[in-house]
């Protein structure tokens, strides 16, 4: 039986928000993906594994806003899913939101556009930044999933969960969200994602609602990207 089954939890609401790029960032975005895609190497006609999640790794961090180089400096094409992510802040009035981001870069800007708000921002480290989430003395709490899935109870510190970063793992993403959905949980939870509208992240939401057959969907979703934007190539250049 599943924890739900036999237990009185609240209902969980699962909230899309759509990011749409400015024109500048649109554009930024685009020539990016389409010089990424342009460069990726094929065996004998066919992307291999790990061409494959390299590119969706960077698709996914464009999506984001910022990309890595190879040298590992930061940077920034766009801040509009930041914006849409300050705008949901804002929306919420002051009640507590247990943010999950994807890449260490995420995390830099989170902090940087949330220091002048005034709300009291953490990082989730250490037992004590849990009690004082369940305290009700945090108002945005950012975590990466990979480090927070299993093992926390937070459901106590409030009832609002931010996807700023999406993650291809169903059972990490269902387990991350447990941290909030559990028993104990006195309130509706609600479960936000940003996905930046034509980009990478609408894969990632399909895959997630699918649950089932993700790695062929990564792979079957990634060419159907790359045959997009192959064909808009040569129509361009022909």
């Amino acid at each position: 039986m599943k924890a739900e089954d036999y237990l009185q939890l609240p209902d969980v609401i699962y909230h899309e928000i759509p990011v749409e790029l400015d024109t500048k960032s649109r554009k930024a975005y685009f020539e990016l993906e389409r010089q990424m895609v342009m460069e990726l190497p094929e065996e004998d006609g066919q992307i291999s594994a790990t061409s494959a999640a390299a590119l969706s790794n960077k698709l996914l961090q464009l999506a984001n806003g910022a990309v890595y180089d190879e040298d590992r400096r930061v940077h920034e094409v766009h801040g509009c899913k930041v914006e849409a992510f300050m705008e949901l802040i804002e929306s919420l009035q002051g009640k507590p939101a247990l943010v999950f981001y994807n890449y260490q870069h995420d995390r830099t800007r989170l902090q940087e556009a949330l220091k002048r708000t005034g709300l009291r921002i953490r990082e989730l480290r250490t037992p004590q930044d849990e009690d004082d989430w369940n305290a009700r003395k945090i108002d945005v709490l950012l975590t990466h999933p990979a480090s927070s899935a299993y093992g926390l109870n937070l459901q106590q510190g409030g009832n609002h969960v931010i996807w700023f970063g999406l993650t291809w793992n169903y059972e990490l993403y269902t387990q991350a969200n447990k941290r909030l959905h559990r028993q104990g949980q006195q309130e509706k939870v609600i479960i936000h994602h940003l996905v930046c509208s034509g980009t990478r992240d609408e894969d990632v939401m399909q895959a997630l609602q699918r649950k089932e057959d993700v790695q062929d969907w990564v792979m079957e979703s990634l060419k159907a990207r790359i045959r997009r934007i192959k064909d808009g190539d040569r129509v361009l250049h022909p």
